[in-house]
């Protein structure tokens, strides 16, 4: 496994992180899910992504009890707030109220006194900025958050607060997760550019556009029994589209040769694309079997030639979206 820095800060990052979004606590079985962590342990993964909207807080309790046992100054372990956790108007949103009382969930649930990386899972338009960043300053002063980063977030809103903290003295952001693959680079015109000057490093999920580049969904043929697309509890609704839409079926499969040139699988191929990108810290992987990790972490190192990543945009030119416009957050929080 290599290893990068959360952008401009000290603190290494594995490559490849592992991320349990719709799979704990949800899609598989506990059993599954440890045998899942496990194998990330094994390849070197250190970096840990949960959140406590996932699977209603049930997955960063299983991601605890995977966790337990393990040196836990050998791993990182980012979450993040913002989406309901429970029915009352303040379980949600990035005040100062539900911020302090959703990391102590979190650390209860993940059995751990802190974590690495504290994360806004969207930008919050009902409470002032500078309310929501002096709560999380108070949290790395306290001791139970050690960065800050946020999720999803455009980069004027990013600027905003990283010259808030400028001119109040807060920790800055070290980190934006958003989503980035071969198919969604609307980072990369303003984001990234943003992020590469401020020291900003990204943490991006969904490198496999929820398994559409691994090649699994055939044109003209039924989605696999058991993939995402098939389970509403996975998130079908997030790649419906694609898994309908039959040219962009046709041209991923057209993916395959030049991942068997460069001696990868599809997955994999699409792995190292997202890490070619300089700005990319980590790129989190899902699984719902130890032997996808496996199989994933092999895109770590992996560094892809100019003439094939410009095979990739010809590929897929057509169903790329740059526009930076379709990052966004709710108008009111949900």
């Amino acid at each position: 496994m290599d290893f990068r820095h959360l952008g401009r800060s000290g603190l290494m990052v594995s490559e490849i992180s592992y991320g349990n979004w719709i799979t704990h606590g949800s899609q598989v079985e506990e059993e599954a899910a440890v045998a899942c962590v496990n194998a990330a342990l094994d390849e070197g993964i250190t970096t840990f992504d949960t959140a406590d909207v996932y699977a209603g807080t049930r997955a960063e309790s299983v991601l605890g009890r995977a966790l337990k046992g393990q040196r836990r100054e050998s791993l990182e372990i980012f979450t993040k707030v913002y989406w309901p956790t429970g029915e009352g108007r303040n379980d949600r949103g990035l005040s100062r109220k539900h911020i302090m009382e959703s990391i102590n969930g979190s650390l209860k649930r993940l059995q751990t006194d802190y974590v690495d990386l504290y994360q806004a899972h969207r930008f919050d338009y009902e409470t002032p900025l500078e309310e929501t960043l002096r709560a999380f300053d108070d949290l790395v002063r306290q001791g139970k958050v050690l960065y800050i980063g946020v999720s999803e977030w455009t980069a004027e809103q990013i600027a905003r607060a990283l010259k808030i903290a400028d001119d109040m003295g807060f920790d800055r952001i070290v980190s934006n997760q958003p989503q980035y693959n071969m198919l969604w680079r609307v980072i990369e015109t303003e984001v990234v550019p943003l992020c590469e000057k401020e020291g900003l490093g990204q943490v991006v999920f969904s490198p496999l556009q929820q398994g559409v580049l691994t090649g699994k969904y055939l044109p003209g043929q039924p989605p696999p029994a058991g993939s995402r697309a098939t389970d509403d509890k996975s998130g079908a609704n997030f790649i419906a589209r694609h898994v309908g839409n039959e040219d962009l079926l046709t041209r991923v499969q057209r993916l395959k040769p030049l991942a068997e040139q460069a001696g990868l699988d599809m997955a994999q191929l699409a792995l190292a694309w997202v890490l070619q990108n300089g700005n990319v810290s980590s790129a989190i992987i899902g699984a719902t079997r130890p032997e996808q990790v496996r199989g994933n972490v092999k895109a770590a190192g992996v560094k892809l030639g100019d003439d094939l990543l410009a095979e990739i945009d010809k590929v897929l030119e057509g169903h790329i979206e740059r526009d930076p416009a379709k990052t966004v957050s709710p108008a009111q929080r949900p």
